[in-house]
């Protein structure tokens, strides 16, 4: 178009190829000024290196790059962890927590610069769809959205790969290695190309974070981690903030193949999906606390902190971070985070975390309640009244049938 452009975009743009055929998608149906930007949310750095320069050359007319890294562990990652979520089981929320910070640093970009689009690159059969929209609405809903694999009509990546030639626009994915990937301090995920037949096993390619278990060294390393108000201060001993803790902890864990699950999951909007996830750092992270959780809390406030867990954990998968829901439930587990404190010891072994010491000096543990042997604290016999009032109901409702039956 030679019209000059009289409003602005703002793209939430990572290089990929979804958003780099965004770019000039845009510039050939949209009067707009495109501002490509980029989220530091802990990546590949390869990912970044040459990023603002390939945004310029796909047409974007300008590039903004903001580090998030350290705003996101602390305010996004280790809330949710503290509740111990994971969604069906197995997903450590990895994209889903990431969308909400993007989703929100393009928002104030935009008003910024006074622009009046946002833009972003998932697909209308995903979930991220969901996330950034959703932010959009409850943060800017003045704003219009554009979606454009809502509104283009190519249909597949091949699609994509084939406009992108068209352009002489370079990217690295290719017909053979047709990944969708996303990546942060936190996980990498992996989907699409041959995984979506359940039934192929994953190539060595599908896993970039963490070496394969057989190449994993063939002796289990010892990893020592001190947490505080449930954050992780020091990893064997060496005291560090929470980015650099966490950066540590991924590189052990990758060495040793931790954290890699292959799951299918049921998507927001009803379709199943398959990925290939890997959160190695993570995976350590949420043993420990979880260990530290078995000392420190009694068997009421585990059982809420367990419903807490699955309440987040859909909260934050369906993308509705900036909600009262939420914040109420970062609330209600702050009151347990302040007795995460401890120091626990873990087993690293091709892809297994085993934690074999802990403490805390605010553990309930009591060895001289529990042992097996003599003891001063614990009179057995206490226990024969607690199991007639703990029975009482099973006991009354037995005579009350046993009373029916012998009436009739």
């Amino acid at each position: 178009m030679n019209k000059k452009k009289t409003n602005k975009v703002v793209l939430a743009y990572s290089g990929g190829l979804d958003t780099s055929a965004i770019i000039p998608w845009i510039k050939e149906n949209y009067n707009l000024s495109v501002i490509a930007f980029v989220a530091n949310v802990g990546q590949n750095k390869e990912d970044l290196e040459g990023i603002e320069e390939k945004a310029l050359v796909s047409g974007a007319d300008e590039v903004y790059i903001v580090d998030l890294r350290e705003e996101f562990l602390c305010n996004y990652i280790y809330p949710v962890v503290h509740t111990g979520a994971t969604y069906e089981g197995n997903y450590l929320l990895g994209t889903s927590m990431a969308r909400p910070i993007i989703a929100k640093a393009q928002v104030d970009l935009a008003i910024k610069l006074e622009a009046k689009f946002l833009c972003h690159g998932a697909t209308g059969k995903g979930n991220d769809q969901v996330r950034f929209e959703i932010v959009y609405a409850a943060l800017a809903p003045e704003l219009k959205v554009i979606a454009p694999w809502r509104e283009w009509n190519f249909y597949s990546r091949e699609d994509l790969l084939t406009y992108l030639k068209t352009k002489n626009i370079s990217t690295t994915s290719t017909i053979e290695k047709i990944y969708s990937r996303d990546d942060n301090i936190w996980h990498t995920s992996t989907e699409g190309g041959i995984l979506e037949n359940p039934w192929n096993e994953p190539l060595s390619n599908c896993w970039i974070k963490t070496v394969d278990p057989c190449l994993a060294p063939n002796e289990p390393e010892s990893v020592s981690i001190k947490i505080e108000k449930g954050i992780v201060v020091s990893v064997n001993q060496v005291k560090m903030n929470p980015l650099q803790c966490l950066e540590k902890l991924n590189e052990l864990g990758s060495k040793h193949s931790i954290g890699r699950i292959d799951i299918v999951e049921n998507r927001l909007i009803g379709i199943k999906s398959r990925g290939c996830y890997e959160t190695p750092g993570g995976t350590i992270i949420m043993k420990a606390i979880r260990a530290i959780e078995e000392l420190v809390l009694d068997r009421d406030s585990i059982k809420w902190r367990l419903k807490l867990a699955l309440d987040m954990s859909y909260i934050v998968y369906d993308g509705c971070w900036f909600s009262p829901y939420r914040e109420s439930l970062q609330a209600a587990i702050k009151v347990l985070v302040n007795y995460f404190y401890g120091e626990i010891v873990l087993k690293l072994y091709k892809g297994m975390v085993t934690v074999v010491q802990k403490k805390s000096i605010h553990s309930l543990y009591s060895q001289k309640f529990s042992t097996f042997g003599k003891d001063d604290e614990y009179l057995h016999s206490d226990a024969a009244g607690f199991i007639r009032l703990f029975s009482l109901p099973s006991r009354i409702r037995a005579l009350h049938q046993k009373k029916n039956i012998k009436d009739n």
